[in-house]
């Protein structure tokens, strides 16, 4: 027997004003979650970036390397994921919510509200590091300016606008780039759906945000030095609040198309891969998935964010009867091969 319903309000007592605005986020600002899952990421993952850059201009050494950033964002989606999604459903990446409409059937008005505010809290939380930084990144600034490096430095990844928009050298191929950014982002999306899969036996809910988070980290840790965004609401965010402060210098040119949308169909492509070759519709839900969901059921019904009966086959009754009879047919269809293949025998 499954555990029985329990709410948290039957336990805890919630006060009046918390109860309406509960009704108001289930209906209509559920999708601000997704706000602070992007803060979450993006702020964990800037501040490391800003140690690293600033402490190599100013000479101070040991606040920061390689490893630290694809550590600290790593982590940062490991906040997000484990303490929004399952309000939000933690897409935090408009890739992601594109994909979730087109292979999972996310409204699409819902997902036009998902990428204004992934892109909105990218852009926040940018402006509120660049503040908590700017002390040091002045210092760093005048650091170029002395040494007569500002023009070739500044708009730079090595540069003070480089821990808020992602930039490309001068001459790069722009080609390699695009490969970089589409093969690493096809891993991270690889990684996400497989994530997803309920029957995946050896990727239970809990262990989603901690291997979605390595999968980040690789992709900083291998592939960042040659350039990769990774995600539209982290870049995009970021280099428009690079362009507030810093003005157009700060837009990265050609650079700015592949890495604000090279990853939206990096993840189609491996969505689409994972379901027809890695993904099956006949294997079974994990025990760990199947109650992961019925907590999702009960709370969407629940909250009237779907009707009575969604995911009804997660009924347990249902479950239970449907399994008894399909025992029985099967037994039935079997008894009856056997005889037929008794009496052919005996002919």
């Amino acid at each position: 027997m499954p555990p029985p319903k329990i709410h948290l309000s039957e336990i805890v007592p919630r006060p009046r004003w918390m109860t309406s605005w509960e009704r108001l986020k289930h209906k209509e600002a559920h999708w601000l979650v997704e706000v602070v899952g992007v803060f979450l990421y993006v702020y964990s993952g800037l501040g490391a970036t800003a140690a690293f850059i600033v402490g190599t201009l100013i000479g101070s050494s040991g606040l920061g390397s390689l490893y630290t950033i694809g550590f600290a964002y790593s982590m940062g989606v490991v906040f997000a994921v484990s303490l929004c999604a399952a309000t939000s459903g933690g897409h935090f990446n408009p890739a992601v919510t594109v994909a979730s409409v087109v292979f999972r059937g996310f409204p699409v008005r819902k997902a036009a509200r998902y990428i204004f505010a992934q892109i909105l809290a990218g852009y926040i939380t940018c402006f509120i590091v660049y503040v908590q930084w700017k002390d040091l990144l002045v210092v760093a600034e005048n650091v170029l300016i002395e040494k007569g490096l500002y023009d070739s430095m500044m708009f730079s990844s090595s540069g003070p606008a480089g821990v808020f928009g992602l930039y490309v050298a001068p001459g790069t191929n722009l080609a390699r780039v695009f490969l970089n950014e589409f093969v690493t982002d096809f891993l991270i999306g690889l990684v996400i759906w497989a994530s997803l899969d309920p029957t995946n036996q050896m990727v239970p809910p809990a262990a989603a945000p901690w291997l979605v988070g390595m999968a980040y980290a690789v992709a900083v840790w291998g592939y960042s030095p040659t350039a990769i965004a990774a995600n539209t609401a982290r870049d995009l965010g970021g280099r428009l609040m690079a362009m507030t402060v810093w003005g157009s210098k700060a837009s990265g040119g050609s650079y700015a198309a592949i890495a604000a949308l090279t990853n939206i169909p990096a993840m189609l492509l491996s969505a689409i891969i994972y379901e027809l070759f890695l993904g099956s519709a006949t294997r079974t839900l994990t025990s760990h998935h199947i109650d992961f969901l019925r907590a999702h059921k009960h709370y969407y019904e629940d909250n009237k964010l779907a009707p009575y009966g969604y995911l009804e086959r997660l009924n347990p009754q249902r479950d239970q009867s449907e399994s008894f009879e399909s025992d029985v047919e099967e037994k039935v269809r079997v008894s009856r091969i056997e005889a037929v293949e008794v009496s052919g025998n005996r002919v």
